[in-house]
């Protein structure tokens, strides 16, 4: 499934795909290895996560199909849906691009009854996700993690 879009800059239209091809994998991965958080996933990491996700959400080059933004989503398509991965090609930022891959996600039929959509981010990054009503639900909540790398359990 895809539609078209208009980069801000009208140069490059940009198609929305809900599934990535095998060369698509392959520039996520590379992607990934240009951001912190991201750094060291391999292709078949990532595609057995890919077959975990709830929804998809990319931008690709159309004609070229070069991909150029990501996110994805786990839910349960009533109370809760994560944010994950949200990721533009270096080269897109500042084009609207990342508005465009939000909106996709949030306009995005699974999650039209999703009453919590969460994410995370760093700090600069918080101006951006309140555009669409994003916040920090405050002190009531911690952020935990356990990393069955770090030999816990």
């Amino acid at each position: 499934m895809s539609s078209r879009s208009d980069t801000p800059t009208g140069a490059t239209r940009l198609v929305i795909a809900h599934t990535l091809t095998d060369a698509q994998v392959q520039e996520l991965c590379a992607l990934y290895q240009k951001e912190w958080w991201t750094i060291g996933r391999s292709a078949d990491d990532v595609r057995l996560m890919l077959a975990g996700t709830d929804l998809v959400a990319a931008l690709a080059e159309e004609g070229t199909g070069r991909l150029v933004a990501f996110a994805r989503v786990l839910t349960d398509r009533v109370y809760k849906a994560l944010m994950f991965d949200v990721i533009v090609s270096s080269e897109y930022r500042g084009l609207g691009v990342g508005r465009r891959l939000i909106e996709t996600v949030l306009s995005h039929p699974l999650m039209s009854q999703v009453q919590h959509v969460e994410l995370y981010c760093r700090p600069e990054l918080v101006p951006f996700y309140r555009k669409w009503g994003f916040d920090e639900p405050g002190e009531q909540l911690r952020f935990m993690r356990f990393d069955r790398s770090a030999g816990a359990v």
